[in-house]
């Protein structure tokens, strides 16, 4: 139903974000209207919002606008004089803090140069002689990309009716060639939040066949009863791999660090083919040893982000959008005009944000900047109409 191709080396430079992330070697596939094949269920248009592009507001990529804190920022120059050697010891410390603070070892604890790393490491060890990995569509791809470049298939459950994970559905979706089960939550792209019992429920039994990968990307900018992070049940024992990063309520995206709590042979596993923390440079582990225990900032963070999301919904809902309830940095809405025309206008407004198609329907996804940035944002949305 979909006419596919390859998208030429020209439309790739209008999308860095999309053709230096997971598996950027491998042609993308854009339907009959030139967008990206980002799932079955979801589409992504692209206009020419370079990285580097100086835009009054880049509310594009889901970057914390105030860090990295102080305290990170210090620690990188401090560390600087010690780049001459490799950074093994500091690293220890660092997993040292993690696993006091998850009630785990160091040995449930794998170090990479940001989450999408461990991500794309754990596709390539447990996907590289077939089978399939289950998921929610639309999810975060970067682990579905890197299973389906080493040979492995996708099998895609539709979310909920509220964008929750579909737990029944994907449970009964696994099969004797399944090898993982990959939940975001919260969710990207579309940052809904699946309920924490549901999922712990769904973890305690799924967990016995197969291992459950959940990404936690965003799960510490969270409020409210739902924002339950699923690591407990490593520290019990359960098959349960969870991933976090430094990217988001740290500040240090640019810095590249994150890691993942599993059980040791799971650790262990992925470590015999590929090694954890090898790509962390002795100046981020600083940082993130920093930032780990500024909770200051990360409260800081967490406040600010809250206001801006509070601050664009009810900007949002007065103009006549419904966004999508959102426990991230970010927030998704649908739009009336097409998502191509809608990127351009806000590019032209010095606004960089992102637009999909999902369920065909064109939607928009805004990052929370800071609340001048989100007024941008607003004032660039009411101008296009």
């Amino acid at each position: 139903m979909l006419k596919t191709g390859l998208l030429s080396l020209g439309g790739m430079a209008l999308a860095p974000h999309l053709v230096k992330g997971a598996a950027s070697h491998r042609p993308f596939s854009v339907d009959a209207n030139n967008r990206l094949f980002y799932s079955p269920l979801a589409r992504e248009y692209f206009v020419n919002q370079d990285i580097d592009l100086a835009l009054l507001a880049k509310l594009n990529a889901n970057e914390n606008p105030y860090g990295p804190p102080k305290s990170a920022q210090k620690a990188v120059i401090d560390s600087v004089s010690g780049g001459n050697r490799y950074a093994w010891r500091e690293m220890k410390g660092l997993m040292e803090k993690i696993a006091e603070k998850e009630n785990v070892t160091t040995k449930h604890i794998m170090m990479g140069p940001g989450s999408s790393d461990l991500l794309e490491k754990v596709a390539i060890v447990k996907l590289m002689n077939g089978g399939n990995v289950v998921a929610a569509d639309p999810t975060y791809m970067s682990l579905l990309r890197v299973a389906e470049s080493v040979g492995a298939s996708t099998k895609m459950i539709p979310t909920t009716s509220n964008w929750a994970h579909d737990l029944d559905a994907m449970a009964e979706a696994v099969d004797a060639e399944t090898k993982l089960v990959y939940i975001c939550n919260p969710n990207n792209p579309v940052g809904a939040m699946t309920p924490a019992k549901a999922l712990e429920a769904f973890c305690k039994k799924v967990s016995k066949t197969v291992p459950i990968f959940i990404d936690e990307a965003y799960m510490e900018l969270a409020y409210g009863p739902e924002a339950v992070t699923m690591s407990p049940l490593v520290a019990e024992g359960y098959n349960i791999v969870v991933c976090r990063t430094f990217s988001k309520i740290m500040g240090m995206a640019g810095l590249r660090i994150g890691f993942m709590l599993a059980q040791p042979e799971f650790i262990d596993e992925i470590g015999s083919i590929t090694r954890g923390g090898m790509g962390i440079s002795l100046t981020s582990i600083g940082a993130a040893t920093a930032a780990y225990g500024d909770d200051s900032f990360q409260s800081m963070t967490k406040t600010k982000n809250d206001a801006a999301k509070k601050y664009v919904t009810g900007a949002l809902k007065e103009m006549g959008y419904a966004p999508i309830p959102s426990f991230t940095n970010f927030m998704m809405f649908p739009i009336a005009m097409e998502g191509k025309s809608f990127l351009k206008k806000m590019t032209a407004q010095g606004v960089g944000v992102r637009a999909f198609s999902i369920h065909d329907q064109d939607m928009c996804r805004v990052s929370m900047g800071t609340m001048e940035e989100m007024k941008t944002f607003i004032s660039a949305l009411k101008t296009i109409g």
